[in-house]
């Protein structure tokens, strides 16, 4: 079973900055898309952005300009770049690592909090 570990999570001030990490316990992950989601009380999760295999990225619309995704094979881990941040950027946010062929080998990380709050 496939597990994702997010970490970097916390508060901080509008403006500000955090990079999000998700460690995958395997490399058998390279081909997978990763992606992070993030879903804030009483909505539901919503895509934040994406990377491919190939290294394609996608951004929610919210988020361009601002984030950035990338993603380390070696060590089998996928950051989010979070800058410029909103009060409205505050949610738990999830890793996903998904295959691009076979959509039942689909898998979630915990979850981190990220508060954006004066």
């Amino acid at each position: 079973q496939v597990q994702l570990v997010e970490s970097g999570g916390g508060l901080v001030q509008p403006g500000g900055s955090l990079r999000l990490s998700c460690a995958a316990s395997e490399s058998s992950l390279t081909i997978f898309s990763m992606g992070w989601y993030r879903q804030a009380p009483g909505k539901q999760r919503d895509l934040v952005a994406t990377v491919t295999g190939g290294g394609s990225t996608n951004y929610a619309d919210s988020v361009k300009g601002r984030f950035t995704i990338s993603r380390d094979n070696a060590k089998n881990t996928v950051y989010l770049q979070m800058n410029t941040l909103k009060p409205e950027d505050t949610a738990v946010y999830y890793c996903n690592a998904r295959h691009p062929l076979f959509k039942s080998l689909d898998y979630w990380g915990q979850g981190t909090q990220v508060t954006v709050s004066s």
